[in-house]
């Protein structure tokens, strides 16, 4: 609580940095070196690791991981890996509603994006798996997504590829036996925990600039992102990803998205009846390309998801232009995903 009220504290300060703007909309003028302070004392740059002390990294690992990530033997009839829902060359998502498993059957939620998750208090939408290890493997056993059988059937798979034995030794040079389902989750985790990549609202809070790298509109629609209240959850250096919150504080989610399923969210993992509806906040990092937008994927475009979340979040009415706005200072956490990243390596 004594968080939510720092960064609100700070929203009123900032509003008031920026009232001369919201009287005369058609003037938009560039971040202030105050606003800029505010800024990165409330979000901070994005983080250059992301250590899992349970796991330690080595690059055998992680090179395991990739290989394991981009593997369709991790699916019973070899139709899907990791990276067909969580495709790295278009940021971490496969930009569909939701996502075909192995079967040709669709899930119930959308596929969120990989890129920078690692950093994230926890995984999926319910929050059921504790980081990036955990949730790695969750998918392959689950009958609509990779429908493996059992995990013996994934170690027997992986245990008839020599090559796939040699690496497992080498990636885990400490265990007796080191071709182990967890391993599998420990591999591909490492590889998750290196997709941090930062974007050019990082360079604007290191003030790489005196331009500060951003535009009018984008400051202006930073301003606006403030004012709408959206920084209460939106909040630290993945502007999300670090708490639960109900979806629909003001309003059925349903009415507004146009939803086919009233998704009761991490009550389905806890049974209890004050998680109805409550859902992981998920990261705004690369939200310009990661649509369609909600935990079903039932929103197609930004600012119709802008909108939407000021009315059911703070009970704030936006105009079209500062869901424009909003939706162009969103355009500023967009990374660079490096090319070698995104190709698939050569599988044993």
């Amino acid at each position: 609580m004594r968080k939510v009220l720092y960064f609100l504290s700070l929203t009123a300060v900032l509003t008031s940095c920026s009232e001369g703007n919201k009287k005369t909309e058609q003037k938009l003028e560039k971040a202030t070196a105050e606003e800029w302070k505010i800024a990165s004392s409330m979000f901070g740059v994005l983080p250059t690791e992301a250590i899992n002390e349970e796991n330690p990294s080595n690059e055998s690992k992680i090179q395991l991981g990739k290989m394991l990530y981009f593997d369709t033997r991790l699916s019973k009839d070899g139709n899907i890996s990791c990276n067909s829902c969580h495709d790295l060359a278009t940021f971490g998502v496969d930009n569909k509603a939701t996502s075909p498993g192995d079967t040709g059957e669709f899930g119930d939620r959308n596929s969120p994006t990989v890129i920078n998750s690692a950093l994230q208090f926890v995984q999926f939408w319910d929050g059921r798996a504790k980081d990036v290890e955990e949730q790695a493997i969750g998918p392959i056993l689950n009958p609509i997504e990779h429908a493996m059988p059992n995990e013996k059937e994934v170690i027997n798979r992986l245990s008839e590829v020599a090559e796939y034995v040699k690496l497992f030794k080498e990636a885990f040079p400490n265990e007796k036996q080191p071709l182990t389902y967890k391993n599998v989750g420990n591999a591909i985790g490492s590889f998750e925990r290196t997709l941090l990549f930062p974007s050019r609202f990082d360079r604007f809070l290191a003030q790489e600039s005196n331009s500060y790298l951003l535009t009018a509109k984008e400051a202006q629609g930073l301003r606006d992102f403030q004012e709408a209240g959206c920084v209460t959850c939106h909040s630290g250096n993945m502007l999300g990803g670090n708490m639960y919150q109900k979806f629909g504080v003001y309003g059925n989610y349903w009415e507004m998205t146009g939803s086919k399923k009233q998704d009761e969210g991490r009550k389905e993992v806890t049974g209890q009846e004050n998680d109805k509806y409550h859902f992981k906040v998920p990261t705004l990092r690369n939200i310009a390309k990661t649509a369609p937008y909600f935990h079903d994927g039932s929103v197609e475009k930004l600012e119709d998801a802008v909108k939407i979340m000021a009315k059911l979040q703070s009970n704030v009415e936006i105009t079209d232009e500062q869901a424009s706005n909003i939706s162009a200072f969103l355009g500023t956490l967009t990374s660079k995903i490096p090319e070698e990243v995104t190709q698939a390596p050569t599988l044993p």
